[in-house]
């Protein structure tokens, strides 16, 4: 895996902001980070808000809290516009559904927000969470290698 390393973190440790990939900001203006989490099995792409002691997935129609995940750091990477579904050449596989479906890091704007998710082709869109909710559009950004 050239370009690009993960490191191990939680809500509780100092962030590691030398190198981490930023996906966008929230409302408020906070940073909010690119990384991966754990649950029910799967490796779910995850938005990392550290200012806050957050981090986020979206499953299942909700906005799910983790305590720990790794962070997306380094990396020579871009952020290209896709729709429905579809997955640029070079995009970084992020996680995996436990069916084996590869997930991919997608952002978008979203109330002001410029927000990172979870790409998952087989549905046609990018998830992300929000306000306590699952939420998909149609139109986001996938993260590639360049």
């Amino acid at each position: 895996m050239s370009g690009f390393l993960w490191q191990r973190s939680s809500i509780y440790s100092e962030f590691p902001y030398n190198g981490a990939v930023r996906a966008g900001v929230d409302q408020d203006g906070t940073q909010i980070f690119v990384g991966r989490a754990y649950h029910e099995g799967d490796i779910i792409p995850c938005k990392i808000i550290p200012e806050k002691q957050a981090c986020y997935i979206a499953y299942g129609g909700e906005e799910i809290l983790k305590n720990e995940f790794e962070v997306l750091r380094t990396g020579e990477l871009s952020w290209q516009f896709a729709t429905n579904g579809d997955i640029p050449p070079g995009a970084l596989e992020i996680g995996r559904t436990t069916d084996g479906e590869p997930l991919y890091a997608g952002r978008c704007m979203w109330e002001g927000s410029q927000t990172p998710g979870k790409v998952q082709p087989s549905h046609g869109c990018l998830y992300f969470p929000f306000n306590g909710q699952e939420i998909s559009v149609k139109e986001y950004e996938v993260l590639v290698l360049q």
